[in-house]
């Protein structure tokens, strides 16, 4: 199915939901380089007011990886709940954005809808809004967590350290986390995002950031962002990987 929108005296033409989606993003440089990322504003534009006459109910008949060839597709297609998800099913994308942000959404709503919502339902609704509307809604969800401190409590902000570094150096990042931690971040999470894919690298932050939380005794979670498959084998091989 074609997805169109004349904008201008311009036609723009989006060959299907997976390039509506990618189009409507904001610009990031990883769609940039990805080759995905709309070409010009107007563009942008065109691919958002496509994706607002979108029906929610396309993306349970459309998959934007497909269905037969990704596990995860299939198990949020086959877990989707369809009950849950009947309040909604005859809106369109822009008509849930209008729902999400008026007072009949409350916090009782979205916990009852959220099972049948798909990723991708909400991925499309999110680039209609801007950040204002994200933190209206968001306000409106309760999710608290408890692991090694309590998160998600009214009236509290939590905030993720992200101690990068362009080679993973472990003294690098270590001087950062300090760095951080003495602003009074890190208390959501103490998160790297590693510069390369490095089994032994990843190994050595996932130690380094258990090391420095036990020995100052910090109430946080530690993260080093690589594929699943590595963290699986950094488990395996004894790595404290919350």
């Amino acid at each position: 199915m074609n997805y169109s929108c004349n904008l201008g005296v311009r036609r723009y033409v989006f060959p299907d939901l997976k390039t509506v989606l990618a189009k409507a993003s904001p610009a990031r440089s990883g769609d940039m380089l990805a080759g995905v990322a709309a070409a010009s504003e107007e563009e942008r534009m065109a691919a958002r007011l496509v994706l607002a006459d979108i029906p929610l109910v396309r993306f349970l008949h459309e998959a934007v990886v497909p269905y037969e060839r990704d596990e995860v597709t299939r198990l949020i297609i086959d877990g989707h709940d369809a009950t849950a998800f009947g309040p909604v099913a005859m809106l369109s994308v822009g008509e849930f954005r209008d729902w999400l942000l008026s007072d009949n959404a409350d916090s009782i709503a979205l916990a009852a809808l959220a099972p049948g919502l798909t990723p991708e339902m909400v991925a499309a609704v999110s680039k209609l809004m801007r950040n204002q509307d994200l933190i209206l809604v968001a306000a409106k969800c309760q999710v608290v967590t408890r692991f090694r401190n309590t998160l998600g409590l009214p009236g509290r902000l939590a905030v993720r350290l992200q101690p990068n570094h362009p080679t993973d150096d472990p003294r690098g990042i270590a001087a950062s986390m300090l760095d951080g931690l003495l602003y009074g971040v890190g208390d959501a999470v103490i998160g790297i995002n590693p510069a390369t894919d490095s089994l032994p690298a990843i190994t050595t932050l996932l130690k380094l950031i258990d090391d420095f939380r036990q020995q100052y005794e910090v109430p946080t979670q530690s993260c080093v962002l690589t594929h699943v498959t590595n963290s699986i084998r950094a488990i395996e091989n004894g790595a404290p990987l919350d």
